[in-house]
């Protein structure tokens, strides 16, 4: 219910937050301001031992779009009692070391401190700051997230049980390390969406990559190219133009969420151009029915530096998260082939920041190989959700590993969908996904209230 999101039950705060929880030099010490939201409109209070849900921020800002758009402890909040507390992740939004972006960005001896486990020791260090300042030493800890914070919210289930009660971890990709996935998973899945949506749409997007190649390569191929597609730069190589289709036909399959199906828009605007129109035509049509409108296509979009998103997860994927995402060589394939390769992405990491990837280390650290034996063993208390229509799902957790590590999954879903906020169009497999959510964190809740007793 919408009722549950004035923004004026959203209070803002700023933590004193130690810039390196793993080191006792001098400068380790140093501080910054970390910030996170409170809304405690339905919170049951400390005497009751309410519970405290705690959204665990990932690569953006938390801002009042954010906010809103997690609707899961929102819409949750009223029947748990629960208190809801937004966490913001270091070096994104207002939560920057060293004064400002610019020296918080300026090179990897100040960059060094942005990792993932930087990231939960924050969130370890809040929640605990918060339930002694609440006199609420006793109300459990459900965290959530999604994605990249789908992946935080398991990890720090693994690596801080003594803090929090369970996690719900959406769309969490956290087996797309090292060579625990296939390597094609993420545009095998996008490929399949497509070809489900419609036979002839991935057809023609198949086709399109070798007209586009070949007008490029023509004399002033690349300026009939740029006028086609109504660029608003000159293009310098054919490669921008099909790194940017490439990211719209990936965000349109990732995030094909049921109020607009993107995918179904795409393909009906490729297939539906009018009688005659040539395959880059029609690749044109799809282009401005996903984006819109516009005067001119900017070809950067998807990754302009100066977005906060972009400038902070590049380096974190030239740090530890290092997803070898790559396009496979076969004929089903509705991309060229571009397998990952391992050695460029580290000189081009390299060449941006002077330090190295370490490609291994989130295994070593958090686990991922034999997954579902090491967590069957010692693991408890963790909902892995995923849509399988979301070319991430190829790097989550499909299947329950034990009583209380379970899996959810639905063959319609996309990235994310089950933490958005519920609307009255919601499909019934949305609903009941939610439901059963919800359903186990309330068994995870009773189970400790009775220990507590």
């Amino acid at each position: 219910s919408s009722f549950s999101s004035n923004p004026e039950d959203f209070k803002t705060f700023y933590y004193n937050q130690t810039l390196d929880h793993f080191n006792y030099r001098p400068d380790c010490y140093s501080t910054f301001q970390q910030k996170y939201v409170i809304n405690s409109k339905y919170w049951g209070g400390p005497k009751s031992n309410a519970p405290i849900f705690a959204y665990l921020g990932d690569e953006a800002p938390l801002d009042s779009d954010q906010l809103l758009s997690v609707g899961f402890l929102t819409d949750n909040a009223l029947q748990f009692q629960a208190l809801l507390v937004y966490i913001e992740h270091r070096y994104y939004g207002k939560s920057i070391p060293f004064g400002s972006r610019k020296e918080a960005f300026r090179n990897a001896s100040t960059l060094g401190y942005f990792n993932s486990a930087q990231a939960i020791a924050d969130y370890a260090d809040v929640l605990l700051h918060l339930k002694k300042n609440l006199s609420a030493e006793n109300s459990p800890i459900i965290v959530v997230g999604g994605s990249y914070g789908g992946m935080l919210a398991a990890w720090f289930r693994l690596k801080y049980p003594h803090i929090v009660l369970g996690s719900l971890a959406s769309s969490a990709p956290i087996l797309y390390f090292d060579d625990i996935s296939p390597r094609f998973g993420y545009y095998s899945i996008v490929t399949k969406d497509f070809k489900e949506t419609s036979e002839s749409c991935y057809r023609t997007i198949r086709k399109s990559w070798a007209k586009i190649d070949r007008v490029a390569s023509r004399p002033h191929g690349l300026s009939t190219l740029g006028k086609r597609f109504n660029t608003c730069c000159q293009l310098n190589t054919s490669f921008e133009l099909k790194g940017y289709l490439d990211s719209i036909y990936a965000q349109a399959a990732q995030y094909n969420d049921p109020t607009r199906y993107p995918l179904s828009v795409l393909c009906s605007a490729i297939d539906g151009a009018s009688v005659g129109t040539d395959t880059l035509g029609r690749i044109y049509a799809g282009v401005v029915a996903y984006m819109g409108h516009r005067s001119c296509y900017d070809m950067n979009e998807f990754k302009n530096a100066t977005d906060q998103t972009n400038e902070g997860w590049r380096w974190q994927t030239c740090s530890e998260i290092v997803m070898p995402i790559g396009h496979e060589n076969c004929k089903e394939s509705m991309f060229p082939s571009a397998p990952f390769n391992l050695n460029q992405f580290i000189n081009e990491c390299k060449s941006l920041y002077g330090v190295l990837p370490r490609p291994h280390w989130v295994t070593t650290y958090y686990g991922g190989h034999d997954l579902k034996r090491i967590l069957h063993r010692f693991a408890s208390n963790i909902i892995f959700s995923n849509g399988l229509k979301d070319p991430y799902s190829s790097g989550g957790v499909l299947e329950n590993i034990s009583e209380s590590v379970v899996a959810i999954s639905t063959a319609n879903g996309s990235h994310c969908l089950d933490i958005n906020m519920a609307k009255p169009s919601d499909p019934q497999w949305l609903v009941m996904q939610r439901n059963t959510e919800v359903k186990i964190i309330r068994r995870w809740l009773s189970k400790y209230y009775a220990d507590l007793l």
